[in-house]
């Protein structure tokens, strides 16, 4: 399996962490620092959850994929529901349907057992560009 986590720097600076991976499947958190994720509204702004989502539903669409392929986020529906606060943050990822150049990815964000908010998106599969 093409290995995933946080190899990039974007991850590393919101602090995600790999949970669980592989068979289309990936579950990754965050740990909600109001200093470092508060919106100005006392909550985490909503960017921080988008942004695990996302990740959370290419590493479950990676683990799928050879070394030879890579995938890109088409489109992304996400639907906030409560507010996220302070503590951790876990993104439950599942590939729903791989076809040849798209997948369609469904994901689920929970804080403290409570379902917080949900995503459904669609990515490119593709091939890997070429070593230079």
């Amino acid at each position: 399996m093409k290995p995933f986590g946080q190899e990039f720097e974007f991850a590393r600076m919101l602090g995600f962490q790999m949970v669980e991976r592989g068979d289309g499947r990936c579950t990754m958190a965050i740990d909600i620092d109001p200093a470092r994720h508060f919106s100005p509204q006392g909550a985490a702004h909503g960017g921080v959850a988008y942004s695990l989502a996302d990740t959370a539903m290419g590493g479950a669409l990676t683990s799928l994929l050879g070394d030879d392929q890579w995938c890109a986020t088409l489109e992304i529906k996400f639907n906030y529901h409560v507010r996220v606060g302070e503590g951790r943050l876990t993104c439950e990822a599942e590939v729903l349907h791989r076809g040849k150049r798209i997948a369609n990815v469904d994901a689920r964000l929970y804080q403290e057992g409570r379902l917080v908010s949900s995503a459904n998106g669609n990515f490119a599969i593709f091939a890997a560009p070429a070593a230079a």
